[in-house]
């Protein structure tokens, strides 16, 4: 690998940083102690997360240590929001998250070695401390002058909400988290997204002044944007979870499938641990067959093997290339074909009937006299077999486990039905 902090750069991976010659130094001289931390404000990471979670893996891989922190502590204090106050939740339930944050984090770092990783919790260092204690402690050395020039303070304060006590001092908790772990741990970087900043130089303001000797650093990511406007990470349907109970494998893959070739260059470079080379060639690619889609699949393909297993992965794509024809719709097990058909327009009726009633139900054909035209032409198929008569009717034997069918027009139009009454 070349010097980490030139290829975070070329990934698009380094937005700013508190001095780019300190911290390239202390890389070069490594290991590095680092952390990053993820509050557990729902009951899974997002897609949006994976660009903190494989830079960890990155600068894992480049030889430092990284430590991971959930924040069971600062989770209670509810998810962040530009405009509006956070949402809090019980502690059973912020508990509940942690663990499951946790065991969705570990699989992408090491935990052997000499930069082994550590799952870290900021409530081990808070649950037993008094207000008058953080206030002595960890308060008097915040300036209120300082805190209000915070962008996400600044923000807040220009809001018709304002912002409440509890806001406002979420910078404090966070500043402790770096210096507690610099302390526990030798920890001299904290790594997180550029929204963070105000929150990720508190840490190190709070070390310089009960620390003065201590070299200690901050490492900002850009934040993730799409070409159309919208929110990276959203879709119709709301966010792309990590958890497959929330979004299924096959929708994972496919939101990745679907990413705008205006944006998949950067989102490769990003998440991908493909080499330099490979994603040049990936962008070339791109540039001169669009329609291939190849940097799009190359990324699904890799990170849906990342978050799900490789087992996982192979089995969305069968499915992919089943519902175009590319293979056989009923080797397909009942959840994946479940998780595929749920991503298309569909169609519950009590029984299966005429082919053309149920285009139309569907909505491949605007009525039954089009649906009948599609046959004549031989633009339909059921269960990727075309359909030759126009009076052509569907048993139930017929069924994809008893339950589904697979609706097709032309190449590339597919929808599908279910049968409420089947069995």
């Amino acid at each position: 690998m070349t010097d980490i902090v030139d290829e975070l750069k070329w990934r698009g991976l380094f937005a700013q940083s508190t001095d780019e010659d300190a911290l390239r130094k202390a890389l070069a001289n490594g290991p590095v102690t680092f952390y990053c931390g993820f509050d557990p404000t729902a009951a899974s990471l997002h897609v949006g997360h994976l660009v903190q979670v494989l830079t960890v893996r990155r600068l894992q891989r480049a030889g430092h240590r990284p430590l991971a922190l959930v924040g069971g502590a600062t989770g209670q204090i509810g998810d962040p929001r530009p405009t509006a106050e956070r949402t809090l939740n019980d502690p059973e339930t912020i508990a509940a998250w942690v663990s499951r944050l946790r065991s969705q984090i570990e699989p992408f770092l090491s935990f052997e070695g000499e930069n082994a990783a550590v799952m870290v919790n900021n409530l081990d260092w808070t649950a037993g401390l008094s207000a008058i204690e953080f206030l002595r402690d960890i308060g008097k050395h915040f300036r209120v002058n300082k805190m209000l020039t915070k962008d996400s303070v600044a923000r807040r304060l220009e809001s018709q909400e304002g912002i409440s006590y509890t806001e406002f001092s979420y910078q404090l908790l966070q500043g402790m988290d770096f210096l507690e772990l610099y302390r526990r741990y030798g920890c001299t970087l904290q790594q997180g997204g550029s929204d963070q900043w105000g929150n990720l130089t508190a840490g190190l303001d709070l070390i310089h002044r009960l620390e003065p000797d201590a070299s200690v650093h901050a490492l900002a990511t850009p934040l993730m944007t799409k070409a159309d406007g919208t929110k990276f990470g959203k879709t119709e349907g709301g966010a792309v979870w990590l958890d497959p109970e929330m979004t299924t494998p096959y929708a994972f893959y496919q939101f990745w499938l679907n990413v705008d070739d205006r944006d998949i260059s950067a989102y490769a470079r990003i998440l991908s641990f493909r080499s330099r080379e490979e994603l040049e060639e990936l962008e070339r690619v791109t540039e001169e067959r669009p329609q291939v889609r190849a940097a799009q699949r190359a990324l699904a393909e890799e990170l849906t093997t990342l978050v799900h297993g490789a087992d996982q992965c192979a089995a969305v794509i069968n499915a992919s290339r089943a519902l175009f024809g590319q293979g056989e719709l009923g080797e397909l097990d009942e959840a994946t074909l479940a998780a595929a058909l749920a991503e298309l327009p569909h169609a519950k009726v009590a029984a299966p009937g005429a082919v053309v009633d149920l285009f139309a139900e569907v909505g491949l054909a605007p009525s039954k006299s089009a649906a009948r035209r599609t046959v004549k032409e031989g633009g339909a198929y059921v269960n990727n077999v075309k359909v030759t008569a126009e009076d052509a009717e569907v048993s139930a034997d017929e069924l994809l486990h008893g339950r589904w069918l697979v609706l097709r027009r032309g190449k590339k139009n597919l929808a599908a039905i279910e049968v409420a009454a089947a069995g």
